[in-house]
């Protein structure tokens, strides 16, 4: 297995994750050489600041995590978020659209994302797969990319259900080689981590690196 700390966003997305929290997480992203520190918007700029001398980039969430923000509003955040430092945005779609067969509106919200990143971070795309069945799974990862996407993402760890390795599988055949499937929620383990990646997945969310590097 090829480095596996790579292949990880370090994670503090937690309603109570404090600053020593996060000071915590950037000091081990650093430590280990995980790929970025996924944290809520405010902590960005201080991530940031104590990253920029590292090869670790700072990814946040936008429209988290319910996604039922409008489009305007993600891409507001989304402005602010790279403004404060953030290299990648994890967007949730809007599933309510996605289920009321609105596909216009879902590629459009994802669509308003990718054009405020500007090409200046990192968009993927969290479909929240546990809430959508294999037909608005497929649906849903060929509108991000339809929209511009850079990855597709399982879940947002904060829903009914988090990353599988079939729906990891299920996403990189419907993206293809050249979009990149992260795959997030309930990845706990080495193990799991490595079903995920066998299965596509190029980058893994998870607030257990730690122990799945010490393992």
């Amino acid at each position: 297995m090829t480095n596996l700390a790579k292949y990880i966003d370090h994670t503090a997305l937690k309603p109570n994750a404090a600053k020593e929290d996060i000071l915590k997480l950037t000091d081990e992203a650093k430590k280990f050489g995980f790929a970025s520190v996924c944290i809520n918007p405010y902590w960005v700029r201080l991530a940031a600041e104590q990253l920029k001398d590292s090869e670790v980039k700072v990814c946040t969430v936008i429209g988290f995590p319910l996604g039922a923000n409008t489009a305007a509003v993600k891409a507001a955040e989304t402005r602010d978020a790279i403004q404060n430092g953030a290299d990648e945005v994890d967007m949730v779609i809007n599933i309510g659209a996605l289920k009321s067969g609105l596909e216009d509106v879902v590629e459009e919200d994802i669509h308003a994302v990718v054009g405020a990143a500007e090409g200046k971070a990192l968009v993927k795309v969290i479909i929240e797969a546990c809430l959508l069945t294999d037909e608005e799974k497929v649906l849903a990862c060929q509108l991000a990319v339809k929209a511009g996407t850079d990855y597709v993402k399982t879940s947002t760890g904060f829903s009914t259900g988090g990353a599988t390795p079939e729906d990891v599988a299920l996403m990189r055949r419907t993206v293809g080689a050249d979009i990149g499937v992260k795959a997030a929620g309930g990845i706990h383990s080495k193990a799991e981590a490595e079903a995920m990646i066998a299965a596509g997945a190029s980058r893994i969310g998870a607030s257990s690196g730690v122990k799945i590097i010490a393992e």
